[in-house]
């Protein structure tokens, strides 16, 4: 079948109603005053990438289950609005669904409604065959029920992305996805030793590359058996909310690597383009373009190689280096 996609994301369709709040943790009271006020609206981590890789130029399609209620028309309206194409599924329990609590330096916590899906829950498998062979690349978000696809893709042929997120290294759930991935991306908020938990994802999966945001401290790349750490780069306004940023690294990074970029500097590119998300408020869904990223990326080049620096901080020696 003629390649009319770059990039098939399949999951992590939903809403999340923002609430903004005066700190992190939040502390016990009856009732608080909440300003700017509270805000419902379509975008969770697959839209966000679909979104960003969308924005960047990449031919995008989504895939995902989606409920015949209001939260499900608001992903709907989303995606006609951006103009990219969704392909749904039926969920009867609903649209996925959570609540973000996001603080006033842009730190978020995130309640997300479980009960919207079930163990049983599976794509036809004869629609993501279609959909696959029609793409260059996919992105597999770590919600139900995406991990059944994955043998699938392999079959087909194409790489495959995925984002463990906060994940301890120790959670059962989120192995299928470390495990069968060329590229994994993570976060290292729950990890004890990261260097340690991205050797064993390359070590026992298949996956070539391993990512590991570290949000202000920049990211750390595992590829060709070496560690990189690559800095973080300045925002180009504001820091308001975090949420959605790994995903914008994740757009960024696919982009590089879809264009044959080296993946040191794809890492760059994600960098960009995530900080950039940090700067977009949650009650919105906008993401970095083409030209700016690639205008930014060319310009931190620039930047670091007056400082001595290159692309990345070099090479990070020795366990637990990213402590």
């Amino acid at each position: 079948m003629h390649q009319q996609t770059d990039v098939l994301v399949l999951g992590g369709a939903g809403v999340d109603t923002i609430v903004h709040v005066p700190e992190l943790p939040l502390p016990y009271a009856d009732s608080y005053m909440i300003r700017p006020g509270i805000e419902t609206r379509a975008g969770q981590s697959g839209d966000f990438v679909a979104l960003g890789l969308h924005a960047l130029g990449l031919r995008t399609h989504h895939l995902d289950m989606i409920g015949d209620d209001h939260e499900g028309d608001l992903v709907r309206a989303l995606h006609r609005d951006r103009g990219i194409p969704l392909t749904e599924a039926p969920q009867s329990r609903g649209t996925k669904r959570a609540v973000n609590l996001v603080g006033p330096d842009g730190r978020r916590l995130s309640l997300y409604d479980a009960s919207r899906g079930h163990d049983s829950d599976r794509f036809d498998e004869s629609t993501v065959r279609r959909l696959v062979a029609a793409s260059r690349h996919a992105h597999v978000v770590i919600t139900q029920p995406c991990a059944f696809t994955l043998p699938v893709l392999r079959e087909a042929g194409v790489t495959v992305s995925t984002d463990l997120h906060d994940w301890d290294g120790i959670d059962t759930y989120h192995e299928a996805f470390a495990l069968q991935a060329d590229i994994v991306f993570l976060s290292t908020t729950a990890l004890t030793d990261p260097e340690r938990t991205m050797r064993d994802i390359a070590g026992r999966g298949r996956a070539r590359i391993v990512v590991a945001t570290a949000g202000a401290d920049g990211s750390y790349l595992l590829y060709d058996d070496e560690l990189t750490h690559t800095a973080a780069v300045t925002p180009p306004a504001p820091v308001v909310d975090s949420n959605g940023a790994g995903d914008a690294f994740a757009s960024g990074f696919v982009l590089g690597l879809l264009n044959g970029e080296d993946p040191r500097r794809c890492a760059l590119h994600g960098t960009v383009a995530g900080a950039y998300a940090c700067t977009v408020p949650s009650s919105r869904t906008d993401a970095i373009g083409r030209d700016e990223l690639l205008a930014r990326v060319a310009e931190v080049e620039t930047e670091r190689a007056a400082e001595g620096m290159g692309t990345t901080s070099g090479p990070v020696r020795g366990a637990g280096g990213l402590s």
